[in-house]
């Protein structure tokens, strides 16, 4: 259904994209007042009505198509973490080489030293 709604997506945008660039700018009538051509294609009403109602149509069903795809592809997310199952074990952690462990010997307190003799003064 995902890919049904991404390919009209796709066809409605570069239809949108034609369409805008068919329409005549405002300064289009400036032409054919000072002996252009004036555009009969669609009728002696001209374009105008034709492809802004065609405009219309086609930024609706953009709209539409993108609002279900963003929904589709949240709901998907959603599903993806509740289907997650739960772990039964725990996780395998990394093996970390032992320490050999050394025998704790008892502590003595430490006998306090003397103190050095100070050197004699040179003579």
């Amino acid at each position: 259904m995902t890919v049904v709604i991404t390919i009209i997506h796709v066809v409605v945008c570069f239809a949108l994209v034609m369409i805008v660039l068919l329409q005549a700018g405002k300064g289009a009538e400036m032409g054919a007042a000072f002996g252009g051509a004036s555009q009969t294609i669609f009728g002696s009403s001209g374009a105008m009505g034709f492809l802004s109602k065609l405009t219309a149509i086609a930024a609706v069903v953009f709209m539409v198509t993108s609002l279900l795809l963003a929904f589709s592809s949240t709901r998907r997310a959603a599903t993806v973490t509740k289907g997650r199952p739960a772990q039964t074990a725990p996780a395998e952690t990394e093996k970390v080489p032992v320490q050999p462990q050394v025998p704790a010997q008892p502590q003595v307190p430490a006998q306090p030293q003397a103190p050095a003799p100070a050197p004699e003064p040179k003579k």
